[in-house]
């Protein structure tokens, strides 16, 4: 497949990409994002490099087609859950049935097959601007507009079938198998699965409510410093509470004791360039802190993170070069992990709030722990590793590259000097 798409100018009419402004959840999700209306809107990716549709992208995609071409008589939540479970709302899926080998593609995982019989049984659908896509090139069915009101048509079409009026259940499980397959036990684990994500999946307001609403992971406590331009105090790059914990730590303590440091400022070590960077201590100290308050249920080691953090950005705070932040992991890594995996501790509105370290250290170990599980099952320690640099998809066993005899050499002068203190297993 050579089909890709950077931005949403690139897989929707502008039409339909004015229409997505005006949703106040979408525009307001876009501008947090640093997007402006007027110039192009970068899509979203997971850390695969893959776009997909935010949830809020998503509900407003299915409420502005179900809307327009269907008078609103299909349920947008029924659209939402079924992409939810057929691509993940990843806009580029193309899978294959088992059998008929017929590829399945976009949000809502449609055949061109079946796309070509909606076209021709239904001569209500020729209303819609989509139907110019299906002459020779199966390609527009990635875009998510014309994917979603495919899909919804078929819905319809089955919301009717042999001109019955058919349940919601009916409806699910022969979007998944077909219509012979419906009351069959080969859907009805697709039916409970689609149960599960259409309750979990926000409504259109629930979802803007939601994503303002103070965390359960005590974001309002660990919120991010009101100034984080200041190069020289770290009380301007971590909350009072962050702070209270750095000086209770007891090896930050005799540190800061030591360099007379005072409490309401204290200031970062700098380079012979001038660059503020965390002490060997001050980064082991943030990682222990986070792990403890956020990810204590993760089987992560903070000598792992230290390790990751003297690779990628040699412990300063600004970080090296396009990687922000001592973890250098990058905006749009973190705001998908913020948005979509729901990690929520600190806020995260701009790229500046990943050179606060407990930010940066924060949203670095949330990624770790994804990688730990990648694709659903337990990850060797030298694979997430390697992938934290280079992406899970581009993870080589037999890698001997710079980044990872840097990480191996850093994890083992934290694990010897930390050996009191600190378990020597990786992860």
């Amino acid at each position: 497949m050579t089909i890709s798409f950077t931005y949403w100018d690139d897989c929707v009419d502008l039409e339909d990409l004015e229409a997505m402004w005006e949703v106040p959840e979408v525009s307001e999700e876009w501008l947090k994002a640093g997007e402006v209306k007027g110039h192009k809107i970068h899509l979203s990716r997971d850390p695969d490099g893959q776009p997909y549709l935010t949830q809020t992208e998503m509900r407003a995609v299915a409420d502005i087609v179900i809307g327009r071409h269907f008078h609103s008589q299909i349920d947008p939540s029924m659209v939402c859950a079924i992409a939810e479970l057929e691509s993940d709302r990843q806009l580029l899926v193309m899978q294959s049935d088992n059998k008929s080998k017929e590829p399945k593609l976009g949000l809502m995982q449609l055949s061109p097959k079946t796309v070509e019989q909606l076209m021709r049984l239904t001569a209500a659908y020729s209303e819609s601007g989509y139907v110019q896509y299906g002459e020779g090139n199966t390609d527009f069915l990635f875009k998510p507009f014309a994917n979603v009101y495919f899909g919804a048509a078929y819905i319809k079409w089955l919301s009717t079938f042999d001109n019955k009026q058919r349940n919601e259940e009916f409806i699910v499980r022969a979007y998944k198998g077909g219509t012979k397959k419906a009351t069959q036990k080969s859907t009805l684990r697709y039916w409970k699965g689609y149960l599960s994500v259409k309750e979990s999946f926000p409504s259109r307001k629930s979802a803007h409510d939601d994503y303002h609403a103070p965390s359960n992971r005590r974001e309002s406590s660990s919120e991010k410093p009101t100034d984080a331009s200041d190069d020289t105090y770290w009380d301007s790059r971590a909350s009072p509470e962050d702070m209270a914990d750095m000086w209770n730590h007891p090896q930050v303590q005799k540190e800061w004791n030591k360099s007379k440091e005072r409490q309401g400022k204290v200031r970062f070590n700098q380079d012979e360039n001038g660059e503020p960077y965390l002490s060997w201590v001050e980064l082991k100290a943030v990682a222990d802190i986070v792990l403890y308050k956020h990810l204590l249920t993760k089987k992560i080691k903070s000598t792992v993170l230290c390790a990751i953090s003297e690779v990628v950005s040699n412990r300063l705070v600004n970080g090296v070069g396009e990687r922000p932040g001592i973890m250098g992991i990058d905006y749009a890594t973190a705001y998908w992990i913020y948005l979509e995996l729901g990690y929520r501790a600190y806020k995260l509105e701009s790229v500046d709030d990943l050179k606060c370290p407990f930010v940066s250290m924060y949203f670095g170990a949330a990624y770790v722990a994804w990688l730990s599980e990648y694709e659903g099952r337990e990850r060797a320690p030298d694979f997430v590793a390697q992938a934290y640099f280079v992406g899970p998809k581009k993870v080589n066993p037999q890698d001997t590259s710079t980044l990872w005899l840097k990480f191996v050499e850093a994890l083992s002068k934290y694990e010897e000097t930390k050996r009191n203190r600190d378990s020597c297993s990786i992860m």
